[in-house]
Parts: C-alpha cells; structure tokens; sequence
C-alpha cells in the first residue's frame, strides 16, 4: 500500500494550520477539497487520522503520516538544493518544527535560527516545553529536533551534547533583608515565597532540598515566561534561580544578590531525526556551534 504525497501532504497542512479553512488557504484550494482529502486518506489507510477539534490534532495514526509528510518535506528541499533549484522554487519554504526549552528560546538559540532562515528557504516552527519534557515531542513526531536534557537517542534520532545552562538561586537585595535577614537558612526558606516557571518547574525545589528545606512548604508564585520569570524575581516577587545570561549584570550592580548553596547545572542536547538532511545537519551546526559560546562545556 502507498500513500499519496499529496494526501500526506494536506494532512500535515491542515495540523499545521489548526483548521480546514487555514489549511484551504495554504493549499490554495477549498476547505470541501481539504475534507474529501482527509476523507479519501482516511478511507484507503483504514485509520482515523484526525480528531476533528478546534485545533485538529492527529491522531497517533495521523501522526505517523504527518512525520512522513515533514520527512519528506525536508528531502525534497535537499534535493533541490542538490540540483541548484532551491531558489527556484524559493516560494515554497520547508516547514522546521523544533522543541526549545524557555530559557534558550529567550536566551541563545534565536540568533543562529534567523542565520538559517536567511540562508535557506524554510521557517520554523518552534514549541515551547521544558527540557525535560522536549524529547516526548520526537518521540510523538511532532518536531524534528529538540534541546532536551536527555542524552539517551530518542528512537530513530541522533544526539550531540550542547553543553549545560548553571542555575543560581537569587534574590533582591530588598527581597532578602525583608523575608532573608538572617540569610538563606532551611527554616527561612521554608516561609520565603519562591517564584517557579510552572508547576513542572522542579528547579527551584531541587535546590531546596540540596539545602537542607522542605521544597513543599514554600508559598510559590508561578510565572510562565522565561523573560517574565526572571523580572518577577528582579522585581522582589520571590527568590529563584537563574542562568547567568539573565542575572550577572544585576548582580555587578547589586540589584540582585546570590542566596548562596550549590549551582543547578542543566544539561542541554540536541536531539534530531537521524535522517540524511544536509538542511538538517546546517541546523544542528549552527545550534550546536551557537551553545557552545554560550553554554558551560560537558
């Protein structure tokens, strides 16, 4: 049995989109055209590939054929790019769905992927999800590459090591002589509100139970924004921990102080389909090359 590329092909337009109607306008065709396409797909593979919500998710059949319509996606740009025809067809850009962690999409990763979008004819597609949870998008095929902290190859992909994001746990000045005065003791800590990402942030827990603190028995404000986080602690909200890219300059000028105890280093990988993309392997040089500026070395 095959599967018609174009058939394919509008079924990663219209999950892409999020509706018929978006995916119609894509495609340039109609949202009935879009509908008896899925139809048809559906009817020759037997499966239900869409649930048909506001967006339209797939289906984990639905998501197997979306994979295949991104894989193959990116080989047709290589090939062209092969032939010298990329600028020819320049029009039609590649679709470069990656997972990101908040912290490098606000800190270090953007730069090398606007290189890249300047350089070839592709825009990506970037979902935001912690580190830890970033591999689960390859695993479902919903993105290409992840920076995940997880080492171990997810199925089907190749790893190469980033380096690691060092957390220290900080606080105003202000913050620490109101609710720190005697400093970041166990029994301080344990009433002094904490600001957390989310509550899949386990950062600032960790750091509390390598101090000797209970991590549940702060009170915690949640924050979920990487540049917004890190404002609520230079505002005083709570105290937390931050990568250096968004604390050494306040805390040159005192505006934020160390609580002190041990660093929280993050390890970073980047985790791709292990296809032969030379497009693929431009954007893992230019990832990687960018982290290791920036990142501490493994």
């Amino acid at each position: 049995m095959e599967i018609p590329l174009d058939l394919a092909r509008t079924l990663a337009a219209v999950i892409d989109a999020g509706t018929f109607e978006a995916a119609a306008h894509e495609l340039a065709i109609t949202p009935s055209a879009v509908s008896q396409r899925l139809k048809a797909l559906e009817t020759r593979l037997g499966r239900v590939l869409v649930v048909r919500s506001r967006p339209v998710q797939a289906t984990e059949a639905g998501a197997a054929v979306v994979r295949l319509a991104r894989q193959l996606a990116l080989l047709e740009h290589d090939a062209l790019a092969a032939l010298d025809l990329d600028a020819a067809d320049a029009a039609r850009r590649v679709r470069i769905p990656l997972a990101v962690n908040a912290d490098s999409l606000a800190t270090w990763i953007l730069p090398p992927l606007a290189r890249l979008a300047a350089e070839h004819p592709i825009v990506f597609d970037l979902h935001r999800d912690d580190q830890d949870f970033t591999a689960g998008l390859l695993e479902s095929g919903t993105v290409m590459a992840a920076v995940t902290s997880q080492a171990e190859p997810v199925a089907g992909c190749i790893v190469r090591p980033l380096g690691v994001l060092r957390y220290r746990a900080v606080a105003t000045p202000e913050y620490v002589a109101r609710r720190l005065p005697d400093g970041a003791t166990p029994a301080a800590l344990a009433l002094a509100p904490v600001v957390d990402f989310d509550r899949r942030d386990d950062l600032q827990s960790e750091y509390l139970e390598r101090v000797g603190a209970d991590p549940a028995a702060p009170p915690r404000h949640y924050v979920p924004a990487s540049n917004d986080f890190a404002t609520a602690i230079k505002l005083g909200l709570g105290w937390g921990l931050l990568p250096a890219f968004q604390s050494q300059a306040e805390l040159d000028r005192g505006e934020l102080v160390p609580l002190g105890g041990p660093p929280i280093d993050v390890p970073h990988h980047w985790q791709q389909w292990n296809l032969r993309s030379p497009l693929l392997d431009a954007i893992a040089d230019q990832v990687v090359a960018e982290a290791q500026r920036h990142l501490l070395r493994v």
